[in-house]
């Protein structure tokens, strides 16, 4: 609790002038005597001894200091069962207060601060940041986090897990961005660093040993339980939490690592160096980049890299997702090695497939090369193939199809009528033709084509026409000249001048007298 100095000195003027005891001024204040006992014995005034009156524990006291003193660390819980079986009466929370009187007192642990030389040592750990939501996955956001020990020079990157790929692709991005590193790199106990451990036996990474001996440093993890020995990386991790992520606005994780890099060249190399106060962490780099360790002439492969299984259709599942293969290499044992950007699939040493990386959840990510030849030979999955399509194209059309299906609509006719409608239209007015139909309970394709017609009628634009070629190479590479259209004149000048001879004939027919018949032998 703390006491202001206002009521310090109305506790002193009490004891001291009124000469009222603790538990008076205890009452009066409404202060613990706790409180008032620290504040007199601050002021060197010794605390009042209060008689002692008889416990039910004075009994068994003895048996309990010994065994505190056997076993430190015993709990409560566990003594006070050990002295209920030899006949103490209390009750377990009053017994466990007075416990906490007779337990021995931890002696408080002082630490050396630790120096360093420049360009010796650099310390790393991970620092956990939340999670971000990427379309249906919840990913960890994971900051990792090397500072050198004298220059106090922060390298920071965000990854979205804290893999040995990840970790060992922020060591690469520091010493790429150092132009150097230094020569003992300080870890916490974490499994990138550590397998196992027993005692002063330690079972490294074998990634990160061959890592290390590529880059010539030597990695060296921190005592057990001495976190003192890496509190540069700590505070810089605290540092980085407080002064850079707190409130901070970012679209995607590559504009977070920017904002990242900008922030560790600016304000956080401006700080002052707390090795040497007369400069800067700039100017402290500065002088110890010129002691650190060079760089080998090839980068270290940090590409993930792990064996899978293709099962009956083609694709193969990694990080979540599913990336398609050509259907020759369904039930093999591929590769797939990725980055942050590329997801490539081997057989053996041969790519077969290469795709862009998602971190999204649940997602089909497709080369249409890969599923053609597929389809030709399966008919019965183009059915299926379009629905996957359609559905990927415009959502909304999921909920439509399975209300046609509780109808006992035809699937297929209704799935290849709104892909014409989809290639026609485009996918933005399907949607919002596919929603209105379903908002006004008619989910069939024709309410989605009038839909679509009346939205044209009502800005005026002739509807889309589809005009399909046939699937022939010479016919769709074929290049039609364009004609004058002078020949066209003359056509209506020759149809003109043959309709004005018909009418002149015409007209000479109609100016002749008709002349009377005459009957030989007969009457007139």
């Amino acid at each position: 609790m703390t006491i202001s100095q206002e009521k310090e000195a109305q506790i002193l003027r009490y004891h001291h002038v009124e000469k009222w005891p603790v538990g008076t001024i205890s009452r009066q204040l409404g202060i613990h005597h706790d409180a008032i006992n620290r504040v007199l014995s601050q002021a060197g005034i010794p605390k009042a001894e209060r008689s002692q009156r008889a416990s039910i524990i004075d009994d068994y006291l003895p048996f309990v200091l010994k065994t505190l003193e056997q076993y430190p660390l015993l709990c409560a819980s566990r003594l006070y069962a050990m002295i209920k079986e030899r006949g103490y009466t209390g009750g377990p929370d009053h017994f466990r207060h007075l416990v906490a009187e007779y337990r021995p007192r931890k002696i408080p642990e002082a630490f050396q601060r630790l120096k360093t030389l420049q360009g010796e040592q650099a310390q790393v750990d991970w620092g956990h940041f939340g999670h971000l939501t990427i379309g249906q996955a919840r990913r960890p956001l994971m900051a990792f986090v090397i500072v050198l020990s004298w220059s106090r020079q922060i390298f920071l990157r965000f990854y979205l897990n804290q893999q040995m790929a990840n970790f060992l692709r922020g060591h690469e991005a520091a010493f790429e961005c150092w132009q150097g590193l230094p020569k003992v790199l300080l870890y916490d106990n974490l499994k990138s660093a550590v397998l196992e451990r027993q005692g002063d036996s330690i079972r490294f990474n074998p990634q990160l040993l061959e890592f290390a001996s590529h880059y010539h440093y030597e990695p060296r993890p921190v005592a057990i339980r001495r976190g003192n020995e890496k509190g540069r990386v700590e505070r810089a991790i605290r540092y980085v939490r407080d002064n850079f992520f707190a409130a901070r606005e970012f679209s995607t994780i590559d504009d977070l690592n920017a904002q990242a890099d900008a922030w560790c060249q600016g304000q956080s190399a401006d700080r002052l160096c707390p090795e040497d106060k007369t400069m800067t962490v700039r100017e402290a780099f500065a002088k110890e980049q010129t002691t650190l360790l060079t760089l080998p002439d090839n980068r270290w492969p940090t590409d993930e890299r792990e064996e899978v299984k293709a099962g009956k259709t083609p694709y193969i599942r990694f990080d979540k997702n599913d990336y398609s293969i050509p259907h020759t290499q369904v039930r093999k044992t591929l590769t797939v090695t990725a980055t942050l950007k590329q997801v490539r699939i081997l057989d053996g040493q041969t790519e077969i497939a290469s795709h862009a990386r998602s971190f999204d959840k649940g997602e089909q990510i497709e080369n249409p090369e890969h599923l053609e030849e597929l389809i030709k030979q399966k008919s019965k999955a183009r059915q299926h193939r379009g629905q996957d399509r359609l559905i990927h194209a415009v959502p909304a059309c999921r909920q439509l199809l399975d209300e046609a299906a509780l109808r006992g609509d035809r699937l297929g006719t209704i799935t290849s009528t709104l892909l014409r409608l989809l290639d026609r239209y485009g996918a933005d007015e399907v949607t919002i033709a596919v929603q209105e139909a379903l908002e006004k309970q008619v989910p069939h394709p024709n309410a989605v084509r009038q839909i679509l017609q009346k939205r044209c009628e009502e800005r005026r634009e002739p509807p889309p026409i589809a005009i399909p070629l046939p699937d022939d190479k010479r016919v769709k590479d074929l290049n039609v000249k364009t004609h004058a259209l002078t020949g066209y004149d003359q056509i209506n000048v020759t149809i003109d001048d043959a309709t004005g001879s018909e009418n002149d004939d015409q007209q000479r027919q109609q100016a002749q007298p008709i002349q009377p018949s005459t009957n030989q032998g007969g009457k007139k």
